[in-house]
């Protein structure tokens, strides 16, 4: 089975509502993958995602109450299949935390976007930019972008 996870900075925003599409974008196709979200940092380990994330993604239909916050392991480079960071300073972040022979796993989710017209490519982070529907107007927008990489790489 392939596994999938997902990467902001302190995952309680970005990554566990892109978990969380992921997670009902799979049931609605009846695919079967694994899922997870952490952070690079560990300021909210053990916390549920930020209160405005899940009230903006719960008017979607997207429930994320279940989540809680974790910090990126060593071992998660080895675990996972798909590594996505959500912006170009997770990516860095990932890149210098990922042993050699994993680097290849690592994606940024902007390479997943369909509709986007944008040269900026980044997730933006709601918890500074206060704009949490644009997020998840960007994340909705990657996920077909996703899963025809998933399809691709299952190939």
């Amino acid at each position: 089975m392939t596994r999938v996870l997902f990467v902001c900075l302190g995952n309680i925003c970005r990554s566990p509502s892109a978990e969380a599409l992921f997670r009902s974008e799979c049931r609605r196709r009846g695919l079967a993958y694994a899922h997870d979200s952490a952070g690079t940092g560990a300021w909210h380990v053990g916390e549920a995602p930020y209160a405005p994330m899940q009230k903006a993604a719960l008017a979607r239909g997207i429930d994320m109450s279940d989540l809680r916050a974790r910090q990126v392991r060593t071992s998660d480079f080895y675990e996972f299949d798909l590594i996505i960071g959500m912006d170009a300073s997770n990516m860095s972040d990932l890149g210098r935390l990922a042993p050699t022979d994993a680097v290849a796993k690592i994606r940024h989710m902007g390479s997943f976007l369909t509709k986007t017209q944008t040269d900026n490519k980044d997730v933006p982070d709601p918890y500074y930019t206060r704009n949490f529907d644009a997020t998840l107007d960007m994340l909705e927008d990657a996920m077909p972008g996703l899963f025809a990489y998933l399809e691709q790489i299952a190939a």
